[in-house]
């Protein structure tokens, strides 16, 4: 017998709880390599679904001629889960309900999603993987994101990238398709995929690049393959990439300095009877209002009068003539030397006709 203590518990039940708060946390949450969960059969739901269930889908025009190419293919796929599919070409609609033989409860909403990628231009190829256990897909809408159409357009190709490089190597680093289609963007893979694809997505809608979340990818796809980091945070070895070319804010020329708060309303503007009065014209005769307006008048016209007439005798005002003559040359000073060496010469010439010894 197991001995107990004065409370009443036994130390067996003591141990037990010991071993089990001593257990890691990493140990409880992660899951063993390899392992699967075992498929939804028949023996788990023998009995079929009690009520049911059906959902509806559009599809554009130019998808009409593909679904009537497939839809043998479609059927024959979802008839593997005992799923009715319907294709409507009048109305432009596609249906998936249940039957009787369907056990399967959550094999109607994998349809759901089947006809939502088929109408959003995904090929059948990659649609029907859908109807797998670990699959799973996200349609991310971004026709809503950006509001320029230019600047959309710009981004959407951004993440397409050169020849679809850039969805490419998305889809390598991710495990999972995607499909760029008007204002969606279709996901097709795992849970954790799907995570980062919608993350990629957004970010690029919020004008950063994909390949600084694809650099990260690569970081985290190399830092899972080591058992030692997978417990610890990765934050040291992920780059932190930073907006360098943020135009700083732009101030005003014309700053307006703001008036100091008073609770006294402001003066109110004089009028011309408060002006008059404040001046003394207010009691003076009419006849001598008249003639001081006469005499500002007339001012006013003299002013006007002289500033005309040197509007006029600017025309007549003759221009300044350049002059003719140019300033000769200075003669430079060896011209001076060789006459007086000629004259020199002269001197000694004259000399000798008349007999003269040379000075």
């Amino acid at each position: 017998m197991a001995s107990s203590t004065g409370d009443g518990v036994s130390e067996k039940g003591k141990n037990s709880k010991k071993t089990k708060s001593q257990m890691e946390e990493s140990e409880l949450l992660s899951v063993p390599d390899g392992w699967k969960e075992a498929p939804f059969t028949k023996d788990d739901n023998p009995r079929g679904l009690m009520e049911e269930s059906s959902f509806a889908t559009l599809f554009p025009k130019y998808r009409e001629a593909y679904l009537k190419e497939c839809w043998p293919l479609v059927e024959k796929a979802l008839g593997e889960v005992h799923i009715k599919a319907t294709l409507d070409l009048i109305e432009g609609s596609i249906s998936v309900c249940t039957s009787k033989k369907t056990y399967d409860p959550y094999a109607i909403v994998r349809g759901r999603d089947l006809i939502k990628l088929l109408a959003r231009s995904v090929p059948f190829e990659q649609a029907v993987r859908i109807l797998l256990d670990d699959m799973a897909c996200d349609i991310i809408k971004i026709g809503t994101l950006v509001r320029n159409r230019e600047r959309f357009v710009k981004r959407r190709q951004r993440l397409i990238g050169p020849k679809g490089s850039t969805l490419k190597a998305l889809e390598l680093l991710t495990n999972c398709y995607v499909m760029v289609q008007g204002n969606t963007v279709s996901a097709l893979g795992p849970f954790n995929g799907l995570k980062e694809v919608r993350k990629v997505v957004m970010d690029t809608m919020k004008n950063i690049h994909p390949i600084y979340n694809i650099k990260t990818l690569m970081i985290k796809r190399e830092l899972s393959k080591d058992t030692d980091l997978r417990s610890q945070s990765w934050e040291r070895f992920l780059p932190k990439f930073r907006h360098k070319n943020l135009a700083k804010r732009r101030e005003p020329k014309k700053k307006s300095v703001k008036k100091q708060y008073t609770p006294f309303p402001p003066a109110q503007p004089e009028n011309a009877v408060d002006k008059e009065l404040a001046t003394g014209e207010f009691f003076l005769r009419e006849s001598v209002k008249k003639r001081k307006k006469m005499e500002e008048v007339k001012v006013k016209q003299a002013e006007a009068l002289t500033k005309k007439q040197e509007e006029r005798n600017k025309a007549f005002i003759p221009p300044k003539e350049k002059p003719l003559m140019k300033k000769s040359a200075k003669v430079p000073t060896e011209g001076k030397l060789d006459i007086e060496a000629l004259k020199e010469k002269v001197k000694k010439a004259k000399t000798k006709r008349l007999g003269a010894p040379p000075v």
